[in-house]
């Protein structure tokens, strides 16, 4: 008798044992269950993706707008001194780096890698080119901008009244103008030359024209015999200081007839 209530209690007791250890696995699978509904949000929270924010930032950077100053380049003329500073205005790092990408500048003038044109243009003409800019960043933020640059003739001649017959003569005037910066000697030379080949001098002057004068009227003309003449105009100018040497010419596109003699 006695054995058969110690078998009963044995048995009583595993299966209180059993219930215990079915309940506690329960409570462990739900806890884990749970752990791992939440875990993809958690990992979000705590581990940010690094790659967005970096590329964030980048546009940041560039957010600002980056200007190249000056909007336009003044011009400038052959044999004239020519220096102007390129310069960035907006959110860069330093420190810049400055070239030509394409195109060309006018013979004579160079742009230094710290964005300084600088130097003398060799003639007259109108070139186009492209500037760009680097600057510190790391990727680097790369600027372009298409500038001009004007190099205008530093002595110009134009009719004021063209060259013509007036009875037995020939006569005229021209216009000067001096674009540079300096005093230059002018000298005014007006023939007329013949079928023959002889030529008359019909006018001339040896003169300072001072800087930025622009449009002297330089009248012209003499009696000749009769014949036919084609008229040519040369003007040179000379700067002494910067070994610097202007010439211009015109002529009458055809001959000039002379019915009349003197």
């Amino acid at each position: 008798m006695r054995w058969g209530l110690r078998l009963r209690w044995v048995d009583y007791r595993s299966a209180l044992i059993g219930a215990v250890m079915m309940a506690t696995s329960a409570a462990a699978l739900g806890q884990a269950g749970a752990g791992q509904k939440n875990a993809p949000a958690t990992a979000t929270e705590t581990l940010p993706n690094k790659a967005p924010d970096k590329a964030a930032a980048e546009k940041d950077r560039n957010r600002d707008e980056f200007v190249i100053e000056p909007a336009e380049l003044p011009l400038t003329y052959p044999h004239g001194p020519y220096q102007v500073n390129l310069h960035g205005r907006g959110n860069y790092v330093p420190v810049l780096h400055w070239s030509v990408e394409k195109g060309a500048l006018p013979p004579g003038i160079t742009l230094e890698e710290n964005g300084v044109l600088r130097g003398e243009a060799q003639r007259a003409g109108e070139f186009q080119f492209v500037v760009a800019v680097r600057d510190g960043g790391q990727p680097q933020l790369v600027v372009q901008k298409g500038f001009v640059i004007k190099v205008v003739e530093a002595i110009t001649v134009a009719w004021k009244v063209p060259a013509h017959v007036n009875v037995n003569r020939i006569e005229g005037s021209v216009e000067v103008s001096n674009s540079t910066i300096d005093d230059v000697d002018l000298t005014f030379d007006v023939k007329a030359v013949a079928e023959d080949g002889r030529a008359t001098e019909i006018g001339y002057q040896h003169f300072p024209l001072k800087k930025g004068t622009i449009g002297m009227a330089l009248p012209f003309g003499e009696t000749l015999p009769h014949g036919a003449y084609v008229v040519y105009v040369n003007v040179n100018g000379e700067v002494a200081k910067r070994n610097a040497i202007y010439q211009q010419r015109m002529q009458t596109p055809a001959a000039l007839q002379v019915l009349v003699g003197p």
